[in-house]
């Protein structure tokens, strides 16, 4: 395993870190139109149109079977729309597909990890696998560790590593390439109330220079890190607003759970 994986490195070392990243910053840092996907006869996902700008983070909510993993997963390049379009950075994801991934950062909603590496090893992986130069490679496992509170299990196999400490390791494979999209589904569940506590702040953080999307059904999350929610429901958007419009939903102030509930139950 170990000796495929240095391999798949150096086949990816021809795209240098100067091809990814550009002094020039779009505020727009993730358009999507119309994205459409089928499975079988069952629409999935339907038209569904979002935009997301530097520094902020957007909250894509609703009910499981919504659709919101099947449009993270066209959002990142991991299955393709049956129609629509995706910029990233102004790259079009489905036209330079390298070129426009290794801008986003993602963690599916199973964390992506070979268990059988040390956490060291697998974001040291993580990392070459994003294009960065072996010399900046150090320096960003070490603040990536720091940030997600890896230090202390740096030299430990993944498979050992508990839940909440797996979830924290799927969180760094994202953001260790200081991507400009992050993109991250549930990046809370299976952690304790410190932890949760822990990478709220964190996603908060890098919102300040990315632009971050979550799904979540924590509204107390949402509340906590967003700027601005989604709703899906049956594959469509039905609700796009603030975080503190969802909060004063019809006039009234209350609860952000009891306003999403209202939006998705008067929806035909």
């Amino acid at each position: 395993m170990r000796a495929h994986i240095l391999g798949y490195i150096r086949s990816r070392s021809q795209l240098s870190t100067a091809a990814i990243l550009s002094d020039q910053l779009p505020e727009t840092t993730l358009s999507a139109h119309k994205l459409t996907r089928r499975f079988g006869k069952r629409v999935i996902v339907h038209e569904v149109s979002l935009e997301l700008r530097r520094g902020e983070v957007l909250g894509l909510l609703g009910h499981n079977g919504a659709g919101k993993s099947t449009t993270m997963q066209m959002l990142t390049g991991c299955l393709l729309p049956e129609s629509g379009e995706i910029t990233i950075c102004g790259i079009d994801l489905l036209r330079q597909p390298t070129l426009a991934k290794a801008r986003i950062g993602y963690l599916p909603e199973i964390p992506p990890l070979y268990r059988e590496l040390s956490v060291d090893d697998y974001l040291t992986f993580a990392a070459r696998l994003r294009g960065m130069k072996q010399s900046d490679v150090a320096t960003a496992l070490a603040q990536t560790k720091q940030r997600c509170g890896l230090e202390a299990v740096s030299r430990k196999n993944i498979g050992t590593l508990s839940k909440g400490y797996q979830q924290r390791v799927g969180i760094a494979q994202a953001i260790i390439h200081a991507p400009d999209v992050i993109v991250l589904d549930e990046p809370t569940v299976g952690l304790d109330p410190a932890q949760i506590r822990d990478i709220r702040s964190l996603i908060r953080e890098l919102g300040n220079h990315s632009s971050v999307i979550l799904s979540t059904h924590l509204m107390g999350e949402v509340e906590s890190i967003c700027d601005r929610v989604q709703i899906m429901q049956e594959g469509k958007l039905i609700y796009g607003d603030t975080t503190a419009a969802l909060a004063s939903y019809g006039g009234e102030p209350g609860h952000l759970e009891d306003n999403f509930i209202r939006i998705t139950e008067t929806q035909p």
